[in-house]
C-alpha cells in the first residue's frame, strides 16, 4: 500500500492523503490569510471524508471542477456539514480570498455523494472501507481502508473521553498501519466536569452581577456542546451564527449524537437569534449567555456583540476553543485588545479561556495507540509530529512523522 501525504503532515490544516493513487482521504483547507490548500490537487477514483470540519473537507468541491466525477463517501452529518461549510466559503469569496470552487461544483457534490453509517463496510476505488465512531463531532469517523493485502486505519480527529454531544471512541479495529492525529500530543486536558463547573459558575456570577457573557464558539460541535452545558447548569442562553443551522440539522440525525433527548431539551430552552430589527443590540442588555460564531472572533455575529459589551468590566467574554496565532481571539487573550471593524479596540470586559477540546490529549492518544503496538504508526495533524513520533519510538513503537509530499509504502 502506498500512502501519499498532500497536506496535514507536520501541520494542523488542509488534511489530504492519497492511498494507492486511487483513494483520497480528506481534502481540507488551512484557514490562514490567505488560506492554504493541499500541495497538489489529485485525480482520485473515489474520496472518503472523515468528518465535517474545514481543515478536512474545506476544498472537497474543488475536486469536481474538471470533468472527473469521483464518488464521495461520508456519514450523513459529514455530508450536510460539508455543504454548509462550502456555501459559507463561497460567501467569503472576494478580496484577498480566492475560492477554489464554484457554486456549480458544490451542486455536483450532491450528485456524487454516498452516505454510510458506522461499521457498514463499502467499496471505494477497489478498497473495502469501514467507518467507526471517532468521538470528535457528530458523524466523525475513523476510516479503515483494506486493499486486500494491507489494512490502514486513518484516525481522523478523535476523542477518547465522552463529551455531552458525542461519546468518546471505543473502536480499535485491527490495522497494519495507523495514520494518527496528534493535535494535543503534549497537552493534558483538565477533567471535563471540572471545566464545565468552573464555566457555569463564572457565567452565573456575571449574570447575577448584571452583566452579559459572550461565548464565542465554533459552529460545528462546540456551539451544540455549549448549549448542552448551559442547559445542564440552568444557564439562560441565546444562540447566534452558523451554529443555529448546524444545530437544527443535527436534530435529523439522533443516532449520531450521544443523547438526542438532551439535545432537544437544550434547543427548546435556548433562544435562537433571528438578527432582525436591532435584536442583537437588545440582547446585550438581557443578562444572558450568548453562544455565537466565530469561535476565534474572525467574523460572524460575535463581532456585533463584542463592541456592545467591551467597555463594561462587569461583562465577560468566555472563549471555548483554541485560538490560532494571528486571530483576533488570540490577540484578545494576549493583549486585552482585539481588531474590531478594522481597528484595534481595548476590551474592559473580563476575558476567560476554557478548554472544551474535542480532541484526545496526550494520555488519550497514548491509550488509543496502545492497541497498535504491533502496527506501523505515522504521526500527522499536529505542530510537533516529529517530536511525538520520536517519543513513541522511545516507548517501543514503530513510529515516524511523514513530511508534505512523502510517500510511505507498507506491506501487510
Amino acid at each position: 500500500m502506498d500512502i501519499r501525504f498532500l497536506g496535514g503532515a507536520g501541520e494542523v490544516g488542509r488534511s489530504a492523503i492519497v492511498v494507492n493513487d486511487a483513494l483520497l482521504l480528506d481534502f481540507g483547507m488551512l484557514t490562514a490569510n490567505p488560506p492554504q490548500f493541499p500541495v497538489e490537487t489529485p485525480d482520485p477514483e473515489a474520496i472518503v471524508v472523515s468528518h465535517g470540519h474545514l481543515d478536512h473537507v474545506g476544498a472537497v468541491p474543488a475536486l469536481l471542477s474538471g470533468d472527473a466525477r469521483p464518488s464521495i463517501h461520508w456519514t450523513p452529518p459529514t455530508y450536510e456539514l460539508t455543504l454548509t461549510l462550502a456555501r459559507d466559503t463561497l460567501k467569503l469569496h472576494g478580496g484577498s480570498f480566492h475560492c477554489p470552487f464554484t457554486e456549480t461544483d458544490v451542486k455536483r457534490v450532491t450528485q456524487v455523494s454516498e452516505t454510510h453509517g458506522y461499521r457498514e463496510s463499502f467499496e471505494a476505488a477497489g478498497h473495502e472501507v469501514t467507518f467507526f465512531n471517532a468521538g470528535h463531532i457528530p458523524g466523525s469517523a475513523h476510516v479503515l481502508v483494506d486493499d486486500g493485502e494491507t489494512r490502514l486505519l486513518y484516525t481522523g480527529d478523535f476523542h477518547t473521553d465522552d463529551q455531552r454531544l458525542v461519546s468518546g471512541t471505543t473502536a480499535r479495529p485491527d490495522a497494519d498501519i495507523v495514520v494518527c492525529e496528534s493535535t494535543y500530543s503534549d497537552v493534558e486536558h483538565e477533567d471535563r466536569a471540572v471545566v464545565e463547573e468552573r464555566f457555569a459558575e463564572s457565567v452565573e456570577t456575571t449574570l447575577w452581577e448584571g452583566g452579559t457573557v459572550v461565548v464565542p464558539a465554533f459552529a460545528i460541535g462546540r456551539t451544540q456542546e455549549m448549549l448542552l452545558v448551559c442547559e445542564a447548569h440552568d444557564v439562560p442562553c441565546y444562540v447566534d451564527g452558523m451554529g443555529k443551522s448546524v444545530t437544527r440539522m443535527l436534530r435529523q440525525y439522533p443516532e449520531f449524537v450521544r443523547d438526542a433527548d438532551a439535545l432537544q431539551r437544550a434547543i427548546s430552552s435556548a433562544r435562537f437569534v433571528t438578527g432582525r430589527d436591532g435584536q442583537r443590540k437588545r440582547i446585550t442588555d438581557q443578562k444572558a449567555a450568548i453562544i455565537t460564531t466565530s469561535g476565534m472572533l474572525s467574523g460572524g455575529p460575535a463581532m456585533t456583540y463584542i463592541p456592545e459589551i467591551r467597555a463594561n468590566p462587569t461583562n465577560k467574554i468566555a472563549m471555548t476553543g483554541y485560538q490560532v496565532e494571528g486571530t483576533p481571539g488570540r490577540d484578545l487573550l494576549e493583549t486585552g485588545s482585539a481588531e474590531i471593524d478594522g481597528r484595534m479596540m481595548p476590551v474592559s470586559a473580563r476575558v476567560e479561556q476554557y478548554d472544551f477540546s474535542a480532541h484526545a490529549d496526550r494520555d488519550g492518544i497514548l491509550e488509543f495507540l496502545e492497541s497498535y503496538r504491533d502496527s506501523e504508526v505515522l504521526i500527522n495533524h499536529g505542530d510537533r509530529c516529529e517530536a511525538f513520533a520520536e517519543e513513541l519510538r522511545g516507548e517501543g513503537f514503530d513510529s515516524s512523522a511523514p513530511e508534505l509530499g512523502d510517500v510511505v509504502t507498507v506491506s501487510g
